[in-house]
């Protein structure tokens, strides 16, 4: 069996689940921040975002950087070695840093302490898909 093409297959199984958590999740952070009075809404999107954090995009995070390891180790750490590599490790480790923000929002959001507004996060959904967008481009071209 050719694990390399195991494990590519598999991360990008994970990382399109994490990436489709990612922007999903500022989303309903945009309608739960605009949800004043309502209490059974707030409910139901405080359950949205913890389900959603908890049991699709954590596994999600934690499987797309196990599959990445081990396709590095299939490949050899020299990898490392080559620019793109290096941009794209430091642009992954900022998505997993929006990720553990997002995290920090969903326990907000369940402590009603939120103090951001809904155009914050419109703004925010942005992130991973600009990040998204070079790191395709990086592990496609490998232009440096």
């Amino acid at each position: 069996m050719n694990f390399y093409l195991l494990f590519k297959s598999l991360h990008l199984i994970a990382v399109i689940s994490w990436l489709a958590g990612l922007l999903y999740l500022p989303r309903i952070f945009v309608y739960h921040s605009q949800t004043k009075e309502n209490e059974e809404q707030k409910k139901t999107f405080k359950v949205m975002e913890r389900k959603l954090y908890n049991y699709i995009m954590m596994p999600a995070m934690i499987f797309s950087w196990l599959f990445g390891l081990l396709l590095i180790h299939s490949i050899g750490f020299s990898v490392f070695l080559e620019f793109w590599m290096q941009i794209k490790l430091i642009l992954v480790l900022i998505i997993t840093y929006y990720h553990l923000y997002l995290g920090q929002c969903v326990r907000n959001f369940a402590i009603d302490q939120n103090n951001k507004s809904s155009k914050f996060y419109r703004i925010i959904n942005e992130v991973p898909t600009v990040l998204l967008i070079i790191i395709i481009f990086l592990v496609v071209f490998k232009p440096l």
